[in-house]
């Protein structure tokens, strides 16, 4: 029976293979520190942090995340360690900086088996930053659990000071950075769902969710959508079991009606009078999604596209995929605890048998190491039975979700493309590729990235990650180039005519052939930019945008923008950075980087990171500033949730297509009469 602790309360621990699972809501660091028996904490090599995850008998998380299993062997922690105590923090400068705005963060004790042996819900925190969760304590040779929520409103460094730490401001700051590195290279969770009670529809599009980095009517001709101030733009959903037919709703945004807007009824008015409240919701609710046929008996039910909930079938099927993405790595992720347990425990089985000197006479050891192997094999095989039919079942959810993506959502290759039409709306997400486990080669869950984009993408035509690929450098150039060209071209397609504007920045002329489609097409806003001359101008000219548009928002003045003023979102593709760039341009380029997503200019970086090891550390917060991209598959994202290392792979024109040019050269048609 799990004990549910309230602050102050311990229990007894029977096991010393445990794991402690931590559930936040929302990204939050997880840590643990190693204590003598005065409470002391002897040095930085006694604390386990995203930077250094493994000390002896111990093992935390990589990143923050909305989900942490730690795992601990207090048998193989150092005789002089009397206690572990289990840390929480809030990201710094992404996301709430208290505790008390954010969800209590839930804590249990388990066995390697997922039994819980006690369990800690963290209440009573406000302008806390960090919390000691719990403390694994030794008393009397044996280890007890005891649950602490001891808050910090100064963060790490006053939580690591408080427990004797010397080096702790220091600690924390390269904890705080090296979590920075880890959010930048994961894949942003969709936002919670808003209560229907409080749902209205507008008839544009559904506004942002607090993921986005501005919030304001989309597709409005003659407006500057991101004149409203940013929310957050760092948000997960909250956790859910690993069982994959129950999915919660990641939903998508809305707006909310004022009622000082409605127009309030009058007597004078011709027809009878409106007695209905001005403040009350009108509109219809949505839909009902569709349903899957019977099954038939001890059959689970046939999948269905669009069966989330939502107020569109875009909605609808936004929050599949994602709840897809949600199910793969959470049933993923049980299946790697459940092989860990059975790895730990024929080592278990074979040190206890090998151990006593009279099982090495005759057959008793061979017969135990036989015994011990063979149920370690029933155990994984278990575990890979039920993720096979996990997988199974998402794979037949794929085969029906597919095809019924709207082409925002869609592979270059789906038949939607061949009945395109410039869309009158924008859509909540855009398609950047694919994502997929090395249990799941099979199954891939696309990768959608809500818009407008809350940052800059990088596309990485560098060697440093990806040394198992066939290409040479040139080619590894040629296919970031390519991969660059396909997102600003499904950029360009599912944006309504006229609103969205992509820049070229290509030094050496060195990607003409890539861009050709762009270029013969018309669809860009001039010519790409060469030498420094080019570069220097279309940096002037989208910092000099980026400038009013800031002034106009902070001084409440959107109207007073000068006429000529491009009201359409902004994409800057820069190629072979940083060839052709001098300091002014490399600060006006992380300029843009930093400031631009906020007031509708987005930064496309085609770039080796070596390429920019001159400028040496200056150009690391440009790095983290972007989604990372690779132009071939390559393991370097990871989930939210339980911080998988998932492969991405581009979402390439395939080859001999003409899918690509048929797309632009509506695109550019469209765009003739917003040129006029």
């Amino acid at each position: 029976m799990t004990a549910e602790l309230v602050r102050g309360q311990n229990h007894p621990l029977s096991q010393v293979r445990l794991e402690v699972r931590v559930s936040a809501g929302r990204p939050v660091v997880a840590g643990a520190t190693l204590s003598d028996e005065q409470g002391r904490v002897r040095g930085v090599e006694w604390v386990a942090h995203p930077g250094a995850p493994t000390l002896p008998g111990l093992e935390v998380s990589k990143q923050a995340a909305a989900d942490h299993r730690l795992a601990f062997d207090l048998d193989a922690l150092p005789g002089t360690v009397h206690r572990v105590s289990v840390l929480l923090a809030l990201p710094t400068g992404v996301g709430p900086v208290r505790f008390g705005a954010v969800a209590a963060p839930f804590v249990a004790v388990t066995g390697l088996d997922g039994s819980e042996v006690a369990s800690y819900t963290i209440t009573g925190l406000d302008t806390e930053s960090a919390v000691v969760a719990l403390e694994l304590y030794r008393r009397q040779g044996a280890w007890k659990v005891r649950a602490v929520g001891q808050g910090y409103a100064g963060g790490l460094a006053e939580l690591l000071t408080d427990q004797g730490l010397p080096e702790a401001r220091r600690l924390a700051d390269s904890i705080n950075e090296a979590v920075a590195q880890g959010l930048a290279r994961s894949v942003s969770a969709p936002p919670p769902r808003t209560p229907d009670a409080d749902r209205s529809r507008q008839a544009a599009a559904s506004a942002p969710g607090p993921d986005q980095p501005y919030a304001g009517p989309q597709g409005a001709s003659g407006t500057v959508p991101p004149l409203q101030p940013p929310s957050s733009p760092y948000d997960t959903p909250g956790g859910q079991g690993a069982t994959v037919p129950q999915r919660g709703y990641q939903g998508g945004g809305t707006a909310q009606t004022d009622p000082s807007a409605v127009p309030q009824p009058s007597a004078a008015a011709t027809g009878p009078v409106d007695y209905s409240h001005p403040g009350r919701q009108t509109s219809a609710p949505p839909p009902p999604p569709p349903t899957a046929p019977p099954a038939p008996p001890g059959q689970p039910a046939r999948p269905v596209a669009g069966d989330a909930t939502g107020w569109s079938m875009e909605e609808r099927l936004y929050n599949q995929v994602w709840g897809m993405f949600e199910d793969l790595a959470r049933t993923t992720a049980a299946y790697r605890s459940a092989v860990d347990f059975a790895d730990s425990r024929m080592e278990q089985e074979l040190d206890k048998a090998l151990s006593d000197p009279r099982s090495r006479i005759g057959g008793q050891g061979d017969a135990a190491r036989e015994a011990a192997q063979a149920k370690h094999a029933d155990l994984v095989d278990q575990a890979r039975a039920a993720l096979d039919r996990d997988l199974a079942q998402l794979t037949a959810e794929a085969d029906v979700v597919e095809p019924a993506l709207p082409a925002a959502y869609a592979r270059w290759d789906n038949p939607v493309w061949h009945g395109y039409r410039v869309p009158m709306e924008i859509p909540m997400a855009v398609r950047l590729g694919d994502l997929h486990l090395p249990e799941s080669e099979e199954l891939s869950i696309p990768m959608l990235v809500r818009l407008p984009l809350e940052r800059g993408l990088w596309i990485d035509s560098g060697r440093a990650t990806l040394e198992d690929s066939l290409a040479d450098s040139d080619e590894l150039r040629r296919l970031a180039m390519d991969t660059a060209v396909a997102n600003a071209a499904r950029l360009l397609a599912v944006y309504p005519a006229g609103e969205f504007t992509v820049h070229v920045i290509d030094p050496a002329g060195s990607a003409a052939s890539s861009l050709a489609p762009l270029v013969r097409s018309g669809v860009l806003d001039g010519p790409p930019a060469a030498g420094a001359t080019g570069v220097a101008d279309v940096l002037a000219r989208l910092t000099q945008r980026v400038d009013l548009v800031q002034m106009a928002v902070r001084g409440g003045a959107a109207d007073s923008l000068p006429p000529g003023l491009d009201t359409a979102e902004q994409l800057l593709i820069v190629n072979d950075f940083p060839h052709g760039f001098d300091d002014r341009a490399v600060t006006q380029l992380r300029y843009l980087a930093d400031e631009g997503p906020a007031v509708g200019v987005h930064l496309m970086l085609v770039a080796d990171r070596e390429d920019a090891a001159g400028y040496g550390p200056l150009l690391d917060p440009l790095w983290r500033a972007l989604l990372r991209l690779t132009p071939v598959p390559d393991d370097h994202l990871a989930d939210p949730w339980v911080g998988h290392a998932w492969t991405y792979e581009p979402a390439l024109v395939p080859s001999g297509s003409q899918v690509l040019q048929q797309v632009l050269s509506q695109v550019a048609a469209a765009r003739r009469p917003w040129n006029r």
